[in-house]
């Protein structure tokens, strides 16, 4: 890892042990599908799918595989969508380079992000899409709907064989105030930590 992401994660590590129990339940369910994979011998594929596939999405999308990294595991494999497409937005890309993530900028209207969490390693390309782009998987893989406006909006997600909910509040709300960097490093926060719970528990498995 990169020496401040790794940091970034030595400071919320001591925290997974301390996640509500109403987000633990629904975290158990994401630790099935990944052990149920695994065990099949088949890649774990996420796809976490909120409406405009740019804030919360990739938050998770990018912490998971991180969290699969740092305990070893391999076979699993990340993704992101929308119920519709805008772009990353920079105010969560800012976040994520605060946390150490390191970011290429290809810029433009949709930039595909090049971001990776250490050196030598292939980058996950970033950019908003709908869940069901190309580059999404369309078959066995879990969808994972990481706001309720998405999870309400699009009851039916073709080819998932798993739909989990597990809704993080908007960090947009705070876009524009004196809050807008802090909300935004909170949700990036509570992301990571319940990825590296869920994660955890699998190598524990």
């Amino acid at each position: 890892m990169y020496p401040q992401l790794q940091r970034t994660i030595d400071s919320f590590l001591p925290e997974l042990e301390r996640l509500p129990q109403e987000r633990t339940r629904r975290l158990e369910s994401l630790v099935d599908f990944i052990q149920r994979a695994l065990r099949e011998r088949r890649p774990a594929r996420l796809n976490f799918i909120c409406t405009h596939n740019s804030r919360r999405s990739h938050l998770a999308q990018l912490w998971a595989q991180t969290a699969a990294a740092h305990f070893g595991i391999d076979q699993i494999e990340t993704f992101s969508g929308g119920t519709e497409a805008t772009a990353f937005n920079p105010r969560a890309v800012a976040a994520i380079e605060r946390n150490g993530f390191v970011v290429e900028d290809p810029c433009g209207d949709n930039p595909h992000y090049l971001v990776r969490f250490a050196p030598d390693t292939q980058p996950q390309i970033c950019f908003s899409k709908t869940y069901d782009d190309p580059m999404n998987p369309h078959e066995s893989f879990a969808a994972v709907m990481t706001c309720t406006d998405a999870d309400q909006n699009c009851p039916v997600v073709l080819g998932a064989t798993a739909r989990l909910s597990l809704p993080y509040d908007d960090p947009k709300a705070a876009d524009g105030t004196p809050e807008e960097a802090a909300r935004y490093d909170e949700r990036s926060r509570q992301v990571a930590i319940e990825m590296f719970y869920a994660l955890s528990n699998v190598s524990r498995s």
